[in-house]
């Protein structure tokens, strides 16, 4: 899920420990590197940098930097926990006009070759000089996938939660519609995250839907927002597992939402069967560095 803070910058090491000291820091950066990965959550401690953690910002930019042999800043869409997975996690590095000029091909090639396999670069883009994936963005996606019922999932057991419980779709969608729109989620954040600060967000769509993927029903919730707060989308997902199940009534959400108190809502749902799945920004922001699929 996403924090408040999404840039990420790794402090600079000695120019003798990597051979930085060709780069001049002062030289202009004109343009925007921006990169779409997708990545498995379960063996990183979250997306941001963490010194003697493994993150993914901590892969990308050890990558960035051993193919560019400098120091790199980067930003990110939106800042997932320890085990949540993504399929189009949006970054971007400002770089200098002379990179801008690299082959998009070798570029993709060598990062992937840099990067472990759980990390994937799905595409590259160049956007102007001051692009940011955080604050350009105009709406983040996620899915959220339930595997309900007492079969065992094989093939979704990595990034699906097993309930070993069903659960009654429709009253889950019923109960989801006073979510639809602006308000304050201050329910469903986690507490510390919103202590002095702003917690309303505008959730643009929430569908609930059943759906099989590899052959295994799965319960898939897909939620669109302009942002979203530390654990909401999983909070959110847990609080309806509650109507889902027969706990809890369909208007019982409708109340959690006006509490603004994190202790009325339900559980936090399982990193693991969350996916950041998508960014958009506004037309022509981003120009392709290559073909997709390359």
């Amino acid at each position: 899920m996403m924090g408040v803070r999404r840039t990420l910058v790794k402090e600079s090491v000695s120019p003798g420990e990597n051979s930085f000291s060709d780069f001049n820091d002062t030289q202009d950066l004109d343009g925007t590197l921006v990169m779409r990965v997708g990545y498995r959550g379960s063996a990183f401690a979250g997306f941001a940098y963490q010194p003697d953690q493994r993150t993914v910002a901590g892969e990308i930019i050890r990558a960035l930097e051993t193919y560019l042999r400098r120091p790199v800043e980067l930003t990110c869409a939106g800042r997932t926990d320890a085990g949540v997975h993504a399929i189009a996690q949006h970054v971007s590095i400002p770089i200098t006009a002379e990179e801008s000029q690299l082959n998009g091909a070798t570029l993709k090639r060598a990062l992937t070759a840099l990067l472990p396999d759980d990390i994937s670069v799905g595409a590259l883009y160049q956007a102007k000089k001051g692009f940011s994936a955080r604050f350009d963005a105009l709406s983040r996606s996620y899915r959220y996938r339930i595997s309900a019922g007492w079969t065992r999932p094989v093939m979704a057991w990595d990034h699906a939660w097993w309930l070993r419980s069903n659960l009654d779709v429709e009253r889950m969608y019923e109960a989801s519609r006073c979510l639809i729109g602006e308000h304050d989620f201050k329910s469903f954040c986690k507490v510390a995250s919103a202590v002095g600060k702003p917690t309303s967000r505008s959730v643009i769509s929430l569908t609930i839907s059943q759906i099989e993927e590899a052959g295994e029903p799965l319960v898939a919730v897909d939620i669109c927002g302009n942002a979203f707060l530390h654990s909401m989308v999983r909070t959110i997902v847990g609080t309806l597992v509650e109507v889902g199940r027969g706990r809890k009534e369909p208007q019982w959400v409708a109340e959690v939402l006006a509490a603004c108190d994190r202790r009325v809502a339900g559980q936090c749902a399982p990193a693991k069967g969350l996916t950041f799945t998508g960014v958009a920004y506004p037309p022509e922001a981003l120009t392709p560095w290559l073909k997709e699929g390359v």
